[in-house]
């Protein structure tokens, strides 16, 4: 090798070394320990309160079968509770699961 194709070495003096990271492969088990869950057990509670009407309302709407299959009853099929009642049941399932995820 010539004068000019050598390499320059530099050497600091410095005490303080940098400590790199690498990524967030790093710490996971210290910021995953300071991370609160997103929700608590009130939210929980509301949720499940919540589905549980959903699903009240579901059977509500269930049946309907006519007892012989050469009839056809109306008022079996559009009743109070399978036309209002039901459906305002799952609204309000909703509306209580939005609560829930809403709630501090």
């Amino acid at each position: 090798m010539s004068k000019s194709q050598k390499k320059k070495v530099v050497v600091t003096t410095s005490t303080t070394s940098k400590k790199t990271s690498s990524g967030s492969k790093g710490n996971t088990s210290a910021s995953s320990a300071s991370r609160s869950l997103l929700f608590n057990k009130d939210n929980y509670i509301w949720m499940g309160a919540g589905a549980l009407l959903i699903i009240i309302g579901l059977f509500l709407m269930s049946g309907g079968k006519m007892p012989d299959p050469n009839t056809w009853d109306p008022d079996l099929i559009y009743s109070f509770r399978r036309t209002v009642l039901a459906p305002i049941v799952i609204l309000l399932g909703l509306g209580v699961e939005i609560y829930a995820i809403f709630k501090k």
